[in-house]
């Protein structure tokens, strides 16, 4: 009889063969993560966000505890979705004890950011950052804020988005030039009246180190003599909405950049004679050109752009335009049929360009644009479509387009363009089926199941239609909705179907922005079909605030971050006694800003 092998309790693990002619003994050792060194560890996690690695590592025992809290190795922060007590903990656990490790750190969140600076003078402590990312900042700290970044020896990347107005630019440009290490610098800020904004002050500065400027707000065509004195290394210069002056007698004398390569324009109230004074006096070096204009026909005369690319921007190799317009239609599908843009220049250099629009109940509107090379991130598709230009763009794949803009009333299958990479998705018309599902016309333009955001900005777009196209986007995780107030009946009715039932139970939606003001019963509907909300932002009627505000605490167990839009101050005092009279939530943080409510729990 065979004798029985115990299993020895250590990490060895036996392997016996019994075979007749021979018998030997094949030991291997069983090995643990946990075992691992220290230093394989360090490794990892140089390839992680920290927050990934607090996530992932922190509550595995006390060695891993000690191991972050003792981290001594450059790492990454971005705090973009976290509830107040992951924070409390985190900020306690990871950032203080190693603030002056980080290396990128990102905050989009206007309590964090208040919170880890609620002395400005505690951002000297990150004497290793190298990158600066502050999403949603209120602009009463920034200013603070800014003042002691010169004091960052490493920083070069700074982005800046403010949450609220913007009364003077001026300030925000002066502190940011201030720091001379500065490379790359981006700024997303909102100005209530963008039509009578005033140039930029530059007069006070000295020059700058700063290669990329990116500015996603208005800038003043006056204000780019001096902006160009004063960053003479300038690499990459881009403005999305850059606005013309009223004076025609402004002169620019030229500035040789020679280390201006890229250029890239949103042009309002700008023709194409001031255009070309920029080109004249700055661009000269330029190799990358990118232009979007909106109905200014006096942009598309092919041999006008012919003569300014050949005298004046020699080393241009990319040039790509988009001219979006709801009126003079004829005029540009003129310039189209004409063939202008089809010359032996514009051949040469292999520069296409196609024409688009929506010709259904009368609408003029349409996009005359680039085809190659085509590197936008954003594309408007309108879906009657019509070739005018450029014949061999046949299911052609815009790889670069992250996204999608679809205008338009009537969705008609089309197979000239596929956008393989999009991840976002805009909805401006709701278009009317007729040929087939709309749902299956929008699966042959793009992959719905990649969709991570989804904006419908219609407002006749049905509800059904919404739950249709969600239940198509498996790995949805924002949706922006122009909700319009139905009746109870037939809410209560899309409640029962199967569609609703199963979208409740399967959509991983964690942001909801609805762009419409809300009552109680619709509240409750939302509450159903999102049950995985961590982030809502609404508007509602101010007589059901306190009922709407009740049931959002008490019901959804995964929110904790709430934005009221478009309420009186009142509230802020109205919500606070709410909350702790009845005790809906422990630990919180609420503020008013610009008519907006901010809770954060």
């Amino acid at each position: 009889m065979e004798r029985r092998i115990k299993r020895p309790s250590d990490d060895t693990v036996y392997n016996y063969n019994n075979n007749k002619k021979s018998k030997f003994l094949v030991t291997t050792t069983k090995s643990y993560f946990e075992n691992l060194p220290n230093e394989t560890f360090y490794e990892i996690f140089e390839y992680l966000e920290y927050n990934d690695i607090y996530h992932g590592f922190f509550y595995l025992n006390k060695r891993f505890q000690n191991l972050l809290i003792n981290l001594n190795i450059p790492f990454q922060i971005n705090l973009s979705t976290i509830s107040k007590l992951q924070f409390d903990l985190y900020n306690k656990n990871v950032f203080q004890p190693n603030k002056h490790q980080i290396k990128l750190l990102r905050l989009s969140n206007p309590f964090t950011i208040d919170m880890i600076f609620s002395s400005p003078r505690l951002i000297c402590n990150l004497i290793r950052i190298e990158k600066l990312i502050f999403d949603h900042i209120n602009s009463k700290y920034l200013n603070n804020i800014l003042k002691y970044l010169m004091h960052l020896p490493k920083l070069h990347s700074l982005i800046l988005s403010p949450i609220d107005y913007i009364q003077n630019p001026t300030i925000i440009f002066n502190q940011i030039f201030r720091l001379k290490k500065l490379k790359y610098c981006k700024l997303t800020y909102k100005i209530k009246d963008n039509e009578n904004i005033l140039p930029i002050d530059f007069d006070q500065y000295e020059q700058n180190s700063i290669e990329y400027l990116i500015i996603n707000s208005p800038f003043r065509y006056e204000s780019f003599q001096k902006l160009f004195i004063y960053l003479p290394k300038l690499r990459h210069l881009s403005i999305n909405y850059l606005l013309g002056s009223n004076n025609s007698q402004i002169n620019f004398y030229p500035i040789e950049l020679k280390d201006l390569k890229y250029v890239s324009f949103d042009l309002h109230s700008i023709n194409f004679r001031q255009f070309k004074k920029l080109i004249k006096n700055f661009f000269h070096h330029i190799e990358v050109l990118r232009i979007s204009t909106f109905d200014d026909f006096s942009y598309s005369h092919a041999e006008q752009w012919e003569e300014l690319i050949s005298s004046s921007i020699p080393n241009l190799h990319i040039f790509d335009m988009k001219n979006s317009y709801t009126t003079a239609m004829d005029g540009f599908l003129y310039l189209c049929l004409s063939g202008h843009f089809r010359s032996k220049f514009w051949e040469e250099k292999q520069w296409f360009f196609d024409h688009q629009y929506d010709c259904h109940e009368s609408s003029n509107n349409g996009t005359f644009y680039s085809t190659n090379p085509y590197r936008r991130k954003d594309h408007t598709f309108h879906w009657q479509y019509n070739h005018c230009i450029d014949s061999n763009v046949k299911k052609h794949d815009f790889k670069s387009v992250k996204h999608i803009n679809i205008c338009g009333k009537r969705a008609i299958n089309n197979y000239v363009i596929y956008f393989s990479n999009a991840t976002e998705l805009t909805i401006k018309n709701y278009g009317k089926t007729y040929y087939g599902s709309m749902l299956t016309v929008l699966n042959q333009i793009l992959p719905l199941k990649q969709l991570k955001k989804l904006i419908i900005d219609c407002n006749d777009f049905p509800i059904q239609q919404v739950l249709n196209l969600i239940s198509l986007t498996p790995n949805l995780r924002l949706l922006k909705w122009n909700f319009q107030s139905i009746d109870q009946t037939k809410l209560k009715l899309i409640e029962q179907s199967e569609t609703f039932r199963s979208l409740s139970n399967t959509n991983k939606i964690q942001n909801l922005q609805i762009l419409h003001c809300c009552l109680f019963d619709e509240i409750q509907f939302f509450i159903k079909l999102f049950p995985q909300l961590e982030s809502l932002q609404i508007a509602v009627f101010r007589k059901q605030i306190i009922q709407i505000i009740r049931c959002l605490l008490s019901k959804m167990d995964h929110l904790f971050f709430l934005h009221i839009t478009d309420i009186i101050k009142t509230y802020l005092q109205k919500l606070n006694f709410l909350i702790k009279s009845e005790n809906l939530l422990n630990d919180y943080l609420i503020k008013f800003i610009d008519h907006d409510l901010y809770l954060w729990w």
